[in-house]
């Protein structure tokens, strides 16, 4: 296949030696998928590599917003870039539409991004201290919290080995977090900073949750040329400073998936990272057969509540005894929609990848890495990502984050005051939405169970209102509980004082769980979450899970099984005993974690640097 020149032939000519890798780092934007990419991306730059990290225009106003104004400045070496998302503009603190969104990326992304990698590597070859852009990580998923707060991490792990990190946000997630993070929290730095491109939507307001179909429509279709049109860019800059390396791989969210077009096109490597479980991505990967079977789309919406979802599948690899809901909730649709073609894209694209990564260890799904090993590239569990960050030297880059929202502190303070394993932290995540009554519901669960309690509760937690609580409600408990709108989690979850998190189970909020040794009550919402949640409760003992259609009594009596029950305390010694595994597969040198780690940066991502310089 033809390829595009990566650099110019100025590139090509200087003898700078050696050159370090140059590693673009692109998460789906989404909160729980920006935080994870992160942390690689730092890890890569604890191992030399450039970094250049790219959000959407819109995330990375929000983490300006919410994490300070020289919060994204970076470092020479670890910069960020934006690209535009194609979304119409929204609230600075909005949730883009999730649908939308992918959409989005599908048909918009694509040509920013190529202009982006142009970009980086002009830059590379105009200066000799800026390599040239020699992988591309992306996200297999896509622009929302969680799915940032992970490629943020694996950005500064790739940083930690030495590479170049330009990390890429959606303009509108941009834009949020320099809301959130502060005006500066982007700056990034010379050798880790970040990039935009638009996704493709209509405006939208600041913190608002994106349509999640009208983004991943965006992401198909509009994300490929701002994307083309950066790594041109990028490649520019490379071209004229030797101090930017030119783009040399590609690791990007998974369902980024156009960017392996774009590596194909430029010759480079592209990595996916999945920053959701291991088995969530095998429930994904049997929707074709599930289609083909007949099981998927449902025959009509009774299907929903006939008991029709108790089914089990018992030939999916890895995950027996499963029900069909257990699996990722896309498959309870009744046909085929803009979601269901976005993953199935994504599914297929990933098997044309170099290398696969996933935020997990292999203790905690073996099974199921198993027989991924056997379906896909090369696949590099190295979770958990912060047990892996802690193995390295603090730095700089600790001081960027990846909140879209402005973290309240103040509830650190407040834990300070609480006794050990005496709180229950309550936070249902970046997207999940209640109805008015069952906000209701788990207020009142939480004050009849007369433990006390932090609260978060985001600006757009209630569908279509404000999230109201009823003023007896606010009374009766003002002496043994805090509410708030965002937190810093992982500090929280760590707290001695939290005995115990009311989550929806998100991957990152399970994962941190688990690394804090907190077990948990479920109460899964949509997407991968249900499968997270069949994991806690029905496979690992860490979790108990919250009927969806569940009332305050329920809610009482399992908030008091889990803080002062004996299953609460077989759940905790549980979790205990997996946070132990997850410390071992992350210790230096020797845990499974680190060494796959070493081996992708080694025979992946550094081999594409050494084969482009020579």
């Amino acid at each position: 296949m033809p390829t595009r020149d990566m650099s110019s032939s100025k590139a090509q000519q200087q003898t700078h030696n050696p050159c370090p890798p140059h590693a673009v780092c692109i998460p789906y934007p989404a909160q729980g998928h920006i935080n994870p990419m992160l942390k690689l991306a730092k890890l890569l730059h604890h191992k030399g590599f450039h970094i250049t990290f790219i959000n959407t225009e819109f995330n990375h106003r929000r983490l300006l917003k919410s994490q300070g104004p020289h919060s994204l400045s970076g470092t020479s070496s670890f910069r960020f870039e934006t690209i535009p998302d194609g979304l119409p503009p929204s609230e600075a603190d909005a949730t883009q539409d999730i649908l939308a969104l992918c959409h989005s990326i599908m048909h918009n992304f694509i040509d920013p991004f190529r202009v982006l990698l142009d970009k980086l590597n002009e830059e590379a070859a105009a200066s000799s201290d800026v390599p040239p852009v020699t992988c591309i990580v992306s996200d297999l998923t896509y622009p929302a919290q969680g799915h940032i707060n992970p490629m943020l991490k694996l950005a500064k792990l790739l940083h930690h080995k030495g590479f170049h990190i330009t990390f890429i946000n959606t303009e509108f997630n941009h834009r949020r977090l320099l809301k959130s993070q502060g005006p500066h929290s982007l700056s990034g730095t010379s050798s880790f900073r970040f990039e935009t491109i638009p996704d493709g939507l209509p405006p939208s307001e600041a913190d608002a949750t994106q349509d999640i179909l009208a983004l991943c429509h965006s992401i198909m279709h509009n994300f490929i040329d701002p994307f083309r049109v950066l790594l041109d860019k990028l490649n520019d800059e490379a071209a004229a400073s030797s101090d930017v390396p030119p783009v040399t791989c590609i690791v990007s969210d998974l369902t980024m998936s156009f960017t392996q077009k774009v590596a194909e096109e430029v010759g480079i490597p592209a990595v996916f990272f999945f920053p959701a479980s291991a088995t969530a991505l095998m429930g994904l990967v049997a929707y074709p057969q599930l289609i083909q079977k007949g099981i998927a789309p449902l025959k009509d919406a009774s299907y929903l509540t006939n008991g029709y979802l108790d089914t089990v599948i018992d030939w999916i690899p890895g995950m027996n005894g499963i029900r069909l809901k257990d699996l990722p909730s896309f498959i309870r649709a009744t046909e085929l929609n803009v979601m269901t073609h976005f993953l199935l894209e994504a599914i297929d694209k990933a098997h044309e990848a170099s290398a696969i990564i996933f935020n997990t260890f292999d203790a905690l799904e073996h099974d199921v890495l198993e027989a991924l090993s056997t379906m896909y590239p090369p696949i590099y569990p190295i979770g958990p990502l912060q047990f892996l960050l802690d193995q390295f030297p603090q730095n700089h880059l600790n001081s960027i984050g990846s909140s879209l929202w402005k973290e309240e502190t103040e509830c650190l303070s407040w834990l300070d005051s609480k006794q050990p394993n005496s709180v229950i932290y309550v936070n249902f995540g970046s997207i999940t939405v209640l109805t008015p009554l069952q906000l209701i519901e788990f207020a009142w669960g939480l004050a009849n169970s007369n433990q006390t309690f932090l609260w978060i509760i985001r600006p757009d937690l209630v569908v279509g209102d404000s999230a109201i609580l009823p003023p007896d409600f606010v009374s009766e408990t003002k002496e043994r509980s805090l509410l708030a709108s965002w937190c810093p989690q992982e500090q929280v979850l760590n707290h001695p004082a939290i005995g115990g998190f009311l989550t929806h189970s998100g991957w990152n909020s399970t994962l941190e769980s688990i690394c804090s040794g907190v077990p948990m009550l479920c109460w899964p919402f949509f997407a991968d979450q249900q499968t997270n949640c069949w994991l806690c409760c029905g496979q690992w003992g860490v979790g108990m899970e919250i009927n969806n259609d569940f009332k305050r009594e329920e809610v009482e009596r399992m908030v008091r099984e889990l803080m002062a029950g004996e299953r609460g305390k077989e759940m905790k010694r549980k979790v205990m005993e997996w946070k132990k595994l997850g410390e071992e597969a992350t210790t230096c040198s020797v845990g499974s974690s680190y060494l796959n780690f070493e081996k992708m940066v080694r025979f992946v991502l550094m081999s594409a640097g050494s084969n482009q310089s020579s």
